[in-house]
């Protein structure tokens, strides 16, 4: 029986990737760096924002201290997070059908920037709890964030699943000892997932696997 779902952000509740490509491409193009395509931010997103600028760096082959960048970054997302992001589709009305659930979003991005996507997507409200990667010792793939949710939740592994769209989602579920679910519509392709306990195309697909469970 499912207690808890724990939920990644970027790629699994939320398609955010334009307005990061669009924050990232702004501050390097400030200081003279091409930017980058939608599908090239697709294949660097997932670590956080200091791996984000330390991965777009390297493709440049660009040696640079990385932390006016992330400041750069930080600010103009922060101003900018949702010009185009949005919700996946069924993912509100699914989050509806979910309310006898205890609710958690674990990210990689910033909590601050986590709880304001949520809250700026009308999702929030769904959500018991938003962790981001300032919010423990440790970030995904570590199996740290999600034992320590299921703590705050007062619940146990075998109550618990996570819902991610990439490969780092499914390394900290299993090694957290949880079921994972990877989607199949977010930013990795799907041979990242085949570690997954459960693959599934759309978000509503949920709903079958939490009653199975």
């Amino acid at each position: 029986m499912v207690e808890l779902i724990i939920f990644d952000l970027d790629g699994t509740l939320v398609d955010s990737c334009e307005d990061i490509k669009q924050a990232l491409n702004y501050c390097l193009e400030k200081i003279g760096i091409s930017g980058f395509s939608t599908e090239e931010v697709k294949r660097m997103v997932g670590e956080g924002v200091n791996r984000l600028i330390e991965k777009a760096l390297k493709a440049r082959g660009v040696n640079l201290p990385s932390n006016e960048l992330i400041d750069c970054f930080v600010n103009y997302y922060r101003e900018h997070m949702t010009d185009f992001s949005k919700a996946y589709p069924e993912v509100k009305e699914t989050l509806e059908q979910l309310k006898g659930f205890k609710k958690a979003v674990v990210s990689n991005k910033l909590t601050e920037l986590s709880v304001k996507t949520l809250e700026n997507l009308g999702l929030l409200n769904y959500i018991d709890f938003v962790a981001g990667s300032d919010f423990f010792s440790e970030r995904k793939p570590s199996s740290v964030p999600i034992i320590e949710t299921i703590k705050k939740f007062n619940t146990t592994q075998d109550k618990t699943i996570i819902v991610g769209d990439s490969e780092l989602d499914i390394m900290a579920g299993r090694s957290a000892g949880v079921k994972t679910v990877a989607v199949t519509y977010g930013y990795r392709g799907k041979e990242l997932l085949k570690d997954a306990d459960f693959v599934i195309d759309k978000f509503s697909d949920l709903l079958k696997i939490v009653r199975k469970l």
